[in-house]
């Protein structure tokens, strides 16, 4: 009777193990992505928009104290002083105190970001906002991961929208120019300019040349990446 495996039958059978691992482990690791993706903008979009209205329950509606602009102190080499930047203080103040902000940077246009605990960062986009300039604070992105390893993958951005950078945006008040689905909501939402509100064009944007529409198709899908979603996520 046969009690054991030979040094063949072991080496086969590795093998074949490590054939089925590579053949099933990177649709594994992305299914994972994808869970981690989904589940950080949940937790983002819940998380901020309950700063909203905890300040609001505080300071009154939104639309009083919401501000649009940023302007910075620089020093003598004409860097962004650290802590002077008006939209800093306007989010520490109304948001980032209900969140929790382990730090924050400024790039070269003094544009804030804030660094959360679970690993994720809040970039203001809009606007030169260098001394005098002003910039707008509607415009921003949410990094699933920290920026500096989202745009290692993919250099800027721009090219990291729908990926690992997830454009939202930011107006309470009153705005022709976004419809009907920013005029109900008006909190942290889904970048959604000129969107019809269909489905369809969602999708359409979000896999043409419009991947800022990503984070509102996966949005209307309750927070889930699609089966189609036309591109890898990461985190």
């Amino acid at each position: 009777m046969k009690k054991g495996f030979t040094l063949a039958e072991v080496l086969i059978t590795l093998g074949i193990i490590g054939v089925i691992a590579a053949l099933t482990l990177p649709g594994l690791l992305a299914e994972y992505s994808k869970l981690v993706v989904e589940t950080k903008l949940k937790k983002f979009y819940t998380q901020i928009n309950q700063a909203v209205a905890l300040s609001e329950a505080q300071y009154g509606s939104r639309e009083y104290w919401y501000a649009n602009s940023n302007q910075v102190d620089t020093d003598a080499d004409g860097n962004p002083v650290p802590g002077s930047s008006t939209a800093e203080k306007w989010f520490m103040k109304y948001i980032g105190n209900n969140m929790t902000v382990v730090r924050v940077n400024y790039d070269d246009n003094a544009r804030p970001t804030f660094f959360f605990k679970d690993g994720t960062a809040l970039k203001m986009l809009t606007g030169s906002v260098i001394s005098e300039q002003d910039g707008g604070m509607r415009d921003w992105v949410f990094y699933t991961s920290y920026p500096d390893k989202c745009l290692a993958i993919y250099g800027t951005e721009v090219n990291a929208r729908g990926k690992c950078a997830w454009p939202f945006y930011y107006q309470p008040e009153e705005s022709e120019n976004w419809g009907p689905y920013h005029k109900s909501k008006r909190g942290f939402e889904p970048y959604s300019y000129g969107w019809s509100g269909t489905l369809n064009q969602a999708q359409s944007y979000c896999r043409g040349t419009r991947p800022e529409y990503c984070t509102l198709l996966i949005q209307l899908n309750g927070w889930k990446i699609p089966d189609d979603y036309p591109w890898k996520v990461h985190y």
